[in-house]
């Protein structure tokens, strides 16, 4: 089953419910995929979560906290001022995120999953498996950094772009940000993908003006050093980076590899701040890779 007709169903994980689809057999391992800042599930888009459930993995895509389904938690939506000056009080941490992250794990795959993050989403699977490694069987970071303040910084390009006044129809807005900040030699297949997902999410959503990005990008800001954590992780683990991010720059990635004990660490020339299509067999390859030095391919006699 396409990942795209399974289910949506809801899980509480203390005071947050959470949105989240499953599909795969049941005696495959289980990958878990957060996704970014503001985004909900289906930015997982569903060819790639369809590729990774044909590799004999079971997927779970779910909505963060203040995203598509999931809660949307209750606190002031930081201004820009407030962002810019990183004056803006957290309604939450990352390390609460890596929580939500871990319960769902709990109620989706009682053995443990294999989780794969991206952006802000690699921030809360590293969070997730420091703080909840009897559940996170491997670890993929995609286009993270360890929080140590001194690696992954944006680029002042890329804080300009924030201050630009954005175009009026939010579709063509998603568009132009995503050739901003994405990889080189993006595709009109890309750009489909944009103009079929954002009007999908904001129908989802409710058409809520208010995304809890705010609220999150206030949690980035007052995110902790996850080195010392990083180093005690046993897990297999891959550092996926672009060459050209300039929103989490690649000494993010860079220091992410070399701070877990035996981490993969995988370059991708091009690639921005995005999942553009052409990188997806680096990055699918990666994955089932990655999972397969925790849960090799079951024996035929076993299958």
């Amino acid at each position: 089953m396409s990942i795209a007709d399974a289910p949506e169903k809801f899980v509480h994980v203390g005071d947050v419910r959470l949105a989240y689809q499953a599909s795969g057999r049941d005696d495959d391992p289980t990958v878990v995929l957060i996704m970014g800042i503001g985004l909900d599930m289906l930015w997982w888009r569903d060819e790639f979560c369809d590729e990774l459930i044909a590799r004999r993995l079971r997927v779970v895509r779910f909505d963060n906290r203040d995203v598509g389904r999931s809660t949307i938690v209750e606190g002031p939506t930081p201004t820009l001022t407030q962002l810019l000056r990183r004056s803006a009080a957290p309604s939450y941490m990352l390390e609460d995120m890596g929580d939500d992250t871990a319960g769902l794990i709990h109620h989706v795959a009682p053995r443990g999953a294999h989780v794969v993050g991206v952006s802000l989403g690699s921030f809360i699977a590293q969070q997730a498996a420091i703080r909840h490694p009897d559940v996170v069987r491997s670890l993929v970071s995609i286009m993270g950094r360890p929080g140590d303040r001194r690696t992954g910084k944006s680029s002042w390009r890329y804080t300009r772009e924030m201050l630009r006044a954005p175009k009026p129809d939010p579709v063509d807005e998603m568009v132009a940000s995503f050739e901003r900040i994405g990889s080189r030699g993006r595709t009109a297949a890309d750009e489909r993908d944009v103009r079929t997902i954002m009007p999908r999410s904001r129908a989802r959503s409710g058409d809520r003006t208010d995304t809890g990005a705010g609220r999150q990008l206030a949690a980035i800001f007052a995110e902790t050093d996850r080195t010392p954590g990083l180093r005690g992780l046993s897990m297999p683990a891959l550092v996926i980076h672009g060459d050209i991010d300039y929103v989490i720059t690649p000494s993010g990635g860079k220091a992410t590899a070399a701070a877990i004990p035996g981490a993969e660490l995988l370059m991708l020339e091009g690639m921005g701040h995005d999942l553009a299509r052409r990188f997806w067999p680096d990055i699918l390859d990666g994955i089932e890779r990655t999972v397969r030095r925790r849960d090799p391919v079951p024996s035929a006699e076993h299958r």
